[in-house]
């Protein structure tokens, strides 16, 4: 099931489905991505910038934004 988070500026996108677990989100920002917690992606512990650029190593495209 794809999941959709979001704060004022963007819309993340996961897909499960697609995830290799290469935990580039994870080693990016254990305060945004932590697999331990639920919901597991919380955008208010980075800004955008810092959320996009970690989005943007994602080696699989599960992760995704839209900017609003």
């Amino acid at each position: 099931m794809i999941k959709h988070y979001e704060n004022d500026e963007i819309i993340v996108t996961w897909n499960p489905n697609k995830c290799e677990h290469a935990a580039f989100c994870f080693k990016g920002s254990k305060k945004v991505f932590n697999p331990n917690r639920k919901p597991w992606i919380d955008l208010s512990q980075a800004t955008t910038e810092e959320i996009i650029k970690i989005i943007d190593q994602c080696p699989s495209g599960a992760l995704s934004y839209k900017k609003k």
